[in-house]
């Protein structure tokens, strides 16, 4: 039977210790580590998403600043809101809730975001610089959730199998790149990837982000296997991740729960960025 690997508690005691660090910073400066929200549109998913972050902001002593613009926006618009916020110096964090309207460029809006206050990790200045292994870049709050999700484990990365399946830009791509920093072999599987269950099941540790209910089976699974889940989707029991939990559960030596695992540590590590950008400035 696995270890559950409480999501939830591991991103509280990270708060607590932003709450310090934070607290700290508006002690020393006047002013409290400040993180921008803009969200655009009336998406219900990402209402509630920004709420939470909000509400997380307060708990750890952090200012927010919320931004609320029409779904018919235009990209010039929200550019120049970014550039303003950019400017800023109550500003440490901008977070752009994603997904945007289908008019926007999504692209062309993130870069706008100065890296120093990118706080979701997205911006290519970021993202390469992940990637080319450098010290000093913001990471994706997912992935860099992920590897501490996988740490508070004890399991040592270094020397492991890790099997990524899933290759986006905002979990499978950075979380492979988060990996190899650790020292892992890592293998990328995706829609296109043949014989799939031969990879995972040779897999240490498995993060699976592919958007797709339940896929990754206990027969898919290596024994004792160290297993993050990173899917949200809804079933008619409500909410369950990419992985079989109950069939899974009984194999893995540790597993992250839908909800309560990857998704509170996001919100965790966007929060450690704000406070991050804000004692670098």
């Amino acid at each position: 039977m696995a270890e559950i690997i409480d999501g939830k508690a591991i991103a509280e005691k990270i708060k607590s210790e932003l709450l310090v660090s934070a607290t700290a910073f508006e002690q020393k400066h006047g002013r409290k580590v400040g993180l921008a929200v803009i969200r655009v549109g009336n998406d219900p998913a990402s209402a509630v998403y920004v709420r939470n972050k909000i509400k997380a902001c307060e708990k750890c002593n952090i200012r927010s600043f919320s931004y609320d613009l029409d779904e018919a926006v235009a990209d010039a618009e929200l550019i120049s809101l970014i550039h303003k916020l950019n400017d800023d110096v109550n500003v440490d964090g901008i977070l752009v809730q994603l997904p945007l309207p289908k008019h926007i460029n999504e692209r062309e809006v993130l870069s706008e975001i100065a890296p120093k206050k990118d706080a979701d990790g997205f911006h290519t200045v970021n993202a390469g610089k992940l990637f080319l292994g450098e010290k000093g870049c913001t990471v994706a709050c997912t992935p860099r959730g992920i590897i501490e999700l996988i740490k508070s484990t004890g399991v040592n990365i270094s020397g492991k199998h890790a099997v990524v399946v899933g290759r986006s830009n905002i979990v499978g791509k950075p979380i492979a790149a988060l990996l190899l920093a650790n020292d892992a072999t890592v293998t990328v599987c995706h829609s296109r990837t043949v014989n799939l269950k031969e990879i995972t099941l040779s897999a240490d540790i498995l993060v699976v982000a592919i958007g797709k209910s339940k896929f990754i089976t206990a027969d898919m699974v290596k024994r004792g296997a160290v297993v993050i889940d990173v899917g949200m989707n809804r079933d008619e029991n409500g909410l369950c991740g990419d992985v079989d939990f109950n069939g899974v559960k009984d194999k893995a030596g540790y597993i992250t729960p839908v909800p309560g695992g990857v998704g509170p540590m996001t919100v965790a590590m966007l929060l450690s960025n704000t406070v991050d950008g804000a004692m670098h400035e």
